[in-house]
């Protein structure tokens, strides 16, 4: 029986919130597995654990996640390593693998697909999730005095539609097409300055992304990238510490502990993960 096997958490998204998910989850000695997008576009790469799709391993604050096919990922995880499974629809879930906690950490901020198969305990962070409606608790993303808080009866709050502080630290794509940077992350930028430009689909006309404020590239996207107009493609932070880069974030950490406290409220599920 699934049971009797060695108890797994299926962490849905490697990108730099749901690192910081993993991350304290593996510390507490919790064996988690990710599953990813075959291109995931992740603009902190630098510290999501969803590199390893592209890298093959991928190392975050001292721990390594390792792109798995399915008949490895028990090796890796009992070798102390993060697995990393390319499998969008979390089919791994069919498998005779047992996996007690699914975490949503894909941030799509609408509804979710259901799961493949019923799971014990459902956790989803942010907008697009209700506690008892479609999943089991809901962890709070929004900065807040409510931000890690989770509900077991409840959504968090709306997405706002505007990213936290400086709105103009965050770089979009002006135009669909192939993403070719020009700088990279950890380097500091001058307001003005080139950072990357997309080159349109099927044209021969390049769009320019420029830096709008003074400070340090914090995230890009991977160049030669196909992107969408208007999406995330960067990240200035005017604190202009390149340390900052390779650190997973305050709020990746706070989704972290909310996630542990969600393992931990649930008694059955608790004792099957130590």
């Amino acid at each position: 029986m699934r049971e009797n096997k060695p108890a797994l958490v299926l962490l849905r998204g490697g990108g730099d919130l749901a690192s910081g998910v993993a991350l304290r989850l593996h510390r507490a000695g919790i064996k988690v597995v990710i599953t990813e997008l075959a291109q995931p576009l992740a603009v902190r790469r630098a510290v999501s654990f969803g590199e390893a799709v592209y890298e093959g391993v991928h190392t975050v604050e001292g721990v390594t996640a390792r792109r798995v096919e399915r008949e490895q990922l028990e090796f890796v995880a009992d070798a102390g390593e993060i697995p990393v499974l390319v499998d969008p629809d979390a089919d791994i879930l069919r498998s005779p693998l047992y996996f007690p906690v699914v975490i949503d950490a894909r941030l799509l901020k609408s509804p979710p697909q259901p799961l493949p198969v019923g799971i014990p305990l459902h956790i989803g962070l942010g907008p697009g999730f209700h506690a008892g409606m479609n999943c089991h608790a809901v962890i709070e993303t929004r900065r807040s005095h409510t931000l890690g808080r989770v509900y077991w009866d409840r959504a968090p709050q709306p997405d706002s539609g505007q990213p936290e502080g400086d709105p103009r630290r965050v770089l979009r794509a002006p135009e669909a097409g192939l993403f070719l940077g020009h700088k990279r992350i950890g380097e500091h930028c001058e307001t003005g300055e080139l950072i990357a430009e997309i080159q349109a689909s099927g044209e021969n006309q390049r769009s320019e992304i420029v830096c709008p404020l003074r400070g340090v590239l914090r995230g890009v996207i991977r160049d030669g990238i196909h992107v969408n107009k208007g999406l995330k493609v960067g990240d200035i932070d005017p604190r202009d510490d390149p340390d900052a880069c390779y650190l997973v974030s305050d709020k990746g950490l706070a989704m972290g502990g909310a996630a542990l406290e969600a393992i931990l409220t649930e008694v059955d599920i608790r004792k099957k993960l130590w």
